[in-house]
């Protein structure tokens, strides 16, 4: 299966104990990784939380979504690249 990317997008609704939980809980990120994903998308906008096949990266949106997060998909590599 082709992989797809798990982006996260910095927004001002979170603080940013909501956004590292959320990493923890739905992408089994350590603190660390958590900490370290929620300050990439704070300082430049997105950061990758995973690469994954699509359906399963399509169940991470809607899970981070429920949570409030701004998370898009798109596939590893893209036909303009």
């Amino acid at each position: 299966m082709p992989p797809w990317r798990v982006l996260l997008h910095n927004d001002d609704a979170n603080d940013m104990d909501h956004v590292v939980a959320s990493l923890q809980m739905i992408a089994s990120h350590n603190r660390l990784q958590a900490e370290v994903c929620m300050m990439e998308a704070h300082r430049h906008g997105v950061s990758l939380i995973t690469v994954t096949h699509r359906e399963h990266a399509e169940l991470l949106e809607e899970r981070f979504r429920s949570r409030k997060l701004v998370v898009t998909i798109e596939p590893e590599s893209s036909p303009a690249g």
